[in-house]
């Protein structure tokens, strides 16, 4: 039974990992990336707060969570 729920939370874990990671723009996206992002570190102090910001910090904690599934699962079927 446990190993059931472990295994649907790992599998939706990465599918919303897979999503939140294509939804970011790429790192030389936009007139940051033209110029080599001197502008990005000048001008980027509230990057937090916008939707790339938020969706790096999704990406990080989903991550941790599947990494934990992972070994877990891991555990629990050994």
């Amino acid at each position: 039974m446990l190993e059931n729920v472990i295994t649907i939370v790992h599998v939706v874990l990465s599918i919303i990992l897979i999503a939140v990671v294509l939804l970011q723009s790429g790192k030389s996206a936009g007139l940051s990336g033209s110029i080599g992002g001197g502008a990005e570190t000048f001008f980027g102090k509230n990057k937090a707060k916008t939707l790339d910001g938020m969706l790096e910090k999704a990406t990080a904690v989903l991550a941790l969570f599947f990494i934990v599934t992972s070994v877990v699962l891991a555990i629990v079927i050994k």
